[in-house]
């Protein structure tokens, strides 16, 4: 379900259901402005199962996970059906399958420009004659999906599975920067210490110009978390929770050189969070969506909105 605001998240209307699946899961979404104006969203869907018994491979190929794209004309008034896109943008031997969660992004700048790009992750099957099930950490990898026709078409870009237990991509989020390359911001689900990876694209997704590595700057549990760049070229966003061991504390963190080095910025509470996302509210305002609560982190979404000025 979606709220629109048309005040750039000063007040909302009532909650919408885009995508439904009787009694299994529509999630992940991934939803993106296309530069023909439409609203596009990828989704996910699975049938009754749980992430285990999919990523165990005991499950249907109706209730795996599978790809959908739907769009809106109207600015999210209304969307078209639900079209399945899994044979182009799963490989046979994936399992798990995750877009996002969070926005995807439409290149601006260079040669791509145009181009929508979805950042996602997967599971793998373990290898012929290995002990494992699949629910192994180290199967989980990331790739991401691209679309160069306003997303009708859709094509399968990198893929980065290491599978040596310490790196795993996961859930993962991307912003272009002024000069055309696409960061990568990704969950590790693997053994490392440090919870974020990160990767760069020069070709608009296709492929990276290095295998994801950790992120020491960025600290946190291991959660989805979001990255924006604003329109001060300067200031790339990170919002997640910044507590080593626990999802608390929703803080922005701060790179001004392109995602190499971060520092921490303003923190919009210490209470139990998890979950964000981020947005461009207007030129001199950026927006973050984020579950909270007072005992949990999933009691509530909130919407902020901090001026650029007062990121850090």
């Amino acid at each position: 379900m979606t709220p629109a605001s048309r005040d750039g998240g000063c007040t909302w209307s009532p909650l919408q259901v885009v995508d439904s699946n009787g009694d299994g899961t529509a999630g992940n979404p991934a939803p993106v402005a296309a530069r023909n104006g439409d609203l596009v969203l990828l989704t996910v869907h699975n049938g009754p199962v749980s992430e285990r018994d999919i990523m165990s491979g005991t499950v249907s190929e109706q209730d795996t996970r599978r790809v959908y794209v739907r769009r809106s004309t109207d600015n999210g008034r209304t969307w078209s059906a639900a079209r399945d896109l899994t044979a182009t943008t799963k490989l046979p031997s994936w399992r798990w399958y995750a877009t996002g969660p969070g926005h995807a992004t439409l290149l601006k700048h260079g040669r791509y420009a145009g181009r929508i790009v979805v950042p996602a992750n997967h599971s793998a099957a373990p290898p012929a004659g290995s002990p494992d099930v699949g629910t192994e950490a180290k199967y989980y990898g990331g790739h991401d999906l691209y679309s160069d026709d306003d997303g009708r078409t859709w094509h399968i870009g990198f893929v980065d599975a290491p599978q040596d237990g310490v790196i795993a991509p996961n859930e993962t989020t991307a912003a272009e920067l002024p000069d055309g390359t696409v960061y990568f911001s990704s969950r590790n689900q693997g053994s490392a210490p440090d919870h974020r990876l990160d990767a760069y694209s020069t070709d608009g997704g296709r492929t990276l110009t290095r295998p994801y590595q950790v992120q020491p700057a960025i600290s946190g549990p291991k959660v989805e978390g979001s990255v924006l760049q604003t329109t001060d070229r300067r200031v790339l966003l990170y919002s997640g929770p910044s507590d080593s061991t626990m999802r608390k504390t929703m803080q922005l963190r701060i790179s001004q050189d392109g995602g190499r080095t971060w520092h921490p910025g303003r923190t919009l509470t210490p209470s139990p969070a998890g979950y964000s996302d981020l947005v461009q509210a207007d030129r001199s305002t950026v927006g973050v969506l984020y579950e909270t609560g007072a005992t949990g982190p999933y009691e509530k979404i909130e919407f902020a909105r901090v001026a650029l000025r007062d990121v850090q």
